[in-house]
């Protein structure tokens, strides 16, 4: 959570990177300035007003390993809401040769205000700018460098679904999901009738994610307890037809009885409770930036 507390006396650029140097600190990275950098301070390191080839600074350039792999564009709050409007200088700076490296592409893309961020991944087959919470953890950085594709690449290559123990209704959804999600549309809607088989078209569709795009974690949102349950029930019985084992032999699944959410689980199930909502999406969040 950001306390920062800006001094009166700041320019409106200040408070932005002093913002955002929080965000660094807090994900994981240390903040360094570009004539006192010291690449054995820690996996990830933040270099202030890093200099390209053509002269111009970039406001920050994210190391890991030493090896620079993103850009953060900062711009003060007043900006936040026209962020998409700065997004072509980060590409700049993202595409730039850097000052005494030989560099390909920064893969990893930041706006950001340090109240609103934005953040793309080059590596996609359509790259685009997308809202997200906080700044990604050095050890993020470094295991997506590391994958030949994004999320987004390996979506598109999906193996045709088995329709085998599907109806027709389910087989239609989950086709037309993964299209939706080839076309970089990540929000969708299914409505299928009561009794059509919701939740065990939603296992089959995340069991493919998990096993054929490598998705890491997947929140399972339903209304009350008793559906939470329910869910459980159903993770622990799903067998897919491709594998002999259950799901929950296959992959981890957690229902939320706390705030507290396993490292090493790949569902996590948990109810919208007006009580306790908050909290959990709090914890959800810290979570999701390790």
């Amino acid at each position: 959570m950001n306390t920062y507390q800006p001094s009166p006396n700041q320019r409106p650029e200040d408070r932005a990177r002093d913002r955002i140097d929080q965000m660094l600190v807090q994900a994981g990275w240390v903040v360094q300035d570009k004539n006192k950098i010291n690449f054995n301070a820690g996996l990830g390191v933040a270099v202030r007003e890093y200099p390209t080839e053509d002269g111009r600074p970039a406001d920050y350039i994210l190391f890991v390993n030493r090896k620079p792999v993103g850009v953060i564009e900062a711009k003060r709050e007043e900006e936040g809401h026209r962020l998409t409007v700065h997004e072509d200088q980060a590409e700049y700076y993202a595409k730039s040769k850097l000052k005494y490296i030989n560099n390909d592409l920064l893969p990893f893309v930041y706006e950001s205000t340090g109240i609103v961020t934005r953040f793309t991944d080059f590596r996609d087959p359509k790259p685009r700018a997308r809202p997200v919470f906080w700044f990604h953890r050095p050890e993020t950085l470094l295991e997506w460098s590391k994958e030949e594709k994004s999320l987004r690449t390996r979506l598109q290559n999906l193996p045709p679904l088995d329709p085998t123990g599907l109806r027709d209704c389910q087989i239609r959804a989950i086709r037309n999901l993964e299209e939706s999600f080839k076309k970089n549309r990540p929000r969708a809607l299914v409505q299928m009738a009561t009794g059509a088989g919701k939740t065990y078209m939603a296992i089959t569709f995340i069991y493919r994610l998990l096993k054929f795009a490598g998705a890491k974690r997947i929140l399972f949102l339903v209304d009350t307890r008793n559906l939470g349950e329910q869910a459980e029930q159903a993770f622990m019985a799903y067998v897919p037809n491709d594998d002999h084992r259950k799901f929950t032999e296959l992959y981890s699944v957690q229902r939320l009885r706390s705030n507290y959410i396993a490292t090493d689980s790949h569902v996590v199930i948990s109810t919208i409770q007006g009580s306790t909502l908050f909290s959990k999406a709090r914890s959800w969040t810290r979570q999701l930036r390790r």
